[in-house]
């Protein structure tokens, strides 16, 4: 499978749902590849980071860009069970180039934020994805959601759901410092010395929707 962290607006949580999927598959025996397309080089960093503390980070990174991603994509899935490609948080020829071969895109909207006002644009957007990519699947979630004002999250919510061509995903990943704690140690919230359940479970909801592996 081919899933894209993608969207047009940074800061949105793109770079650590990508790496926490693919640690997440690869805790579950697959053979995944990180492609970070990014140009911040954040999943890069992190595993960068990984491979210094562990000596090994369980899954392959590349570093790819531009409208060439697509073709290259396409020939790295024959080695490997699932790509993760972190796209970043603009509109750029290498999400483009992604989106194109990819099965899932997955769009993370954080609430009390000018974020949720670009959904129209991210329609747009795969409006002339799906002219080339008619079967992807895109999902929408809230990220970094608020922990104690549920209005906040419901509005988001309200909003995500008016979306022509995505998907919201029935779930909510809260704005919890581990997924913080775990970043700066170069760690999924999976592997957390003190666990945070909640983390965890929220995440959980996000994979089994967006991953048909998981399912059952």
């Amino acid at each position: 499978m081919i899933i894209t962290c993608g969207g047009i607006k940074g800061g949105s949580g793109k770079t650590t749902l990508a790496v926490n999927t693919t640690i997440y598959l690869s805790r579950l025996g697959r053979d995944v590849l990180l492609i970070d397309a990014d140009d911040q080089q954040t999943a890069t960093k992190f595993s960068a980071i990984r491979q210094q503390m562990y000596g090994q980070t369980g899954y392959t990174l590349v570093r790819l860009n531009g409208s060439a991603i697509n073709s290259e994509v396409l020939k790295l899935s024959a080695k490997y069970d699932d790509i993760v490609i972190d796209a970043g948080g603009r509109d750029t020829s290498s999400q483009r180039s992604a989106l194109t071969v990819s099965h899932v895109m997955v769009v993370p909207f954080v609430p009390r934020s000018f974020d949720v006002w670009t959904i129209e644009e991210v329609d747009e957007l795969l409006d002339s994805i799906k002219a080339i990519n008619p079967d992807i699947i895109p999902f929408s979630f809230i990220s970094r959601g608020d922990t104690r004002i549920k209005r906040y999250n419901e509005e988001a919510i309200e909003l995500l759901k008016t979306s022509r061509n995505i998907e919201y995903a029935e779930c909510i990943i809260r704005d919890r410092i581990a997924y913080a704690d775990a970043s700066k140690l170069g760690l999924s919230v999976y592997e957390l010395k003190v666990p945070d359940p909640k983390a965890e479970a929220e995440l959980n909801e996000l994979m089994k929707l967006l991953i048909p592996i998981t399912a059952d």
